[in-house]
C-alpha cells in the first residue's frame, strides 16, 4: 500500500477526502511528484539540479566537526558538509527534499541550530 493510497483511505474514514495536506512543506517534495529532482541553492543565487533516479548511494559522517554527506549520482558526488544532517540523511533517503538551501555559517547560531543546515555545498564530476 503506498503512502498516498493510505492517507486518501485515512482522510476517507475522517469524513473528508478531498482535505489536502495542512502541513506541507514546499522543501519537500509532494508523494505524488512523477519526477523527482534535488535541487541545490548557494546563497549565490547558483542552482543545481540532480534526478533522483541516478542517485546511486549515500553517506553520513557524523564524526567530524562538521556533519557530512556524501551523495553519489551516476555523474556527479554532492558533498554537503553542516550540523544537525541526520535528519535531512534521513529525507534523502526516501527522496524527499526538493531544495537544499547552503546558509552562510556566520548566521548559524546554536539556538538557531534545531534542523538540518548546510554550510558547504560542493558538486563534483565523476571520473569516468
Amino acid at each position: 500500500m503506498n503512502r498516498e493510497f493510505k492517507l486518501r483511505f485515512d482522510q476517507m474514514r475522517e469524513g473528508n477526502p478531498s482535505k489536502a495536506e495542512e502541513d506541507a512543506d514546499e522543501n519537500l517534495l509532494p508523494n505524488s511528484a512523477p519526477a523527482r529532482s534535488l535541487c541545490l541553492v548557494w546563497p549565490n543565487g547558483r542552482r543545481f539540479f540532480l534526478s533522483y533516479a541516478y542517485l546511486m548511494a549515500g553517506e553520513l559522517h557524523l564524526s567530524r566537526e562538521k556533519n557530512e554527506i556524501l551523495l553519489y549520482f551516476s555523474s556527479h558526488t554532492v558533498t554537503l558538509r553542516g550540523y544537525g544532517l541526520e535528519s535531512l540523511f534521513t529525507e534523502l533517503m526516501q527522496h524527499l527534499p526538493r531544495l537544499i538551501y547552503q546558509s552562510e555559517e556566520r548566521y548559524v547560531t546554536p539556538e538557531q541550530n534545531q534542523g538540518a543546515f548546510a554550510t558547504q555545498i560542493e558538486v563534483k564530476k565523476s571520473d569516468e
